[in-house]
């Protein structure tokens, strides 16, 4: 499961979302995507987990939850159109 995560702290590199979500299943990717010029984050990023219900538990318990002291946005990522 691809999973979008918005709000987040722009000092959040993807070691620190990993284990974030780590918590809640195994986490075979995790990435914060940075700005190219300025090499700093754009305050999102993508996880992936293989399990779909320990993706919809992530999902579940860390959206509008205070990390990083920022309330996240953590939803299923919708395929590139």
């Amino acid at each position: 499961m691809n999973i979008f995560v918005a709000n987040l702290n722009f000092k959040v590199q993807n070691d620190g979302l990993k284990k974030l979500f780590e918590a809640y299943g195994e986490v075979s990717s995790a990435k914060v995507v940075m700005d190219k010029t300025t090499g700093r984050s754009k305050g999102f990023g993508f996880v992936e987990m293989p399990n779909d219900a320990e993706g919809k538990a992530a999902i579940s318990n860390l959206n509008n939850q205070e990390e990083f002291g920022r309330a996240l946005v953590v939803k299923e990522a919708l395929p590139k159109e």
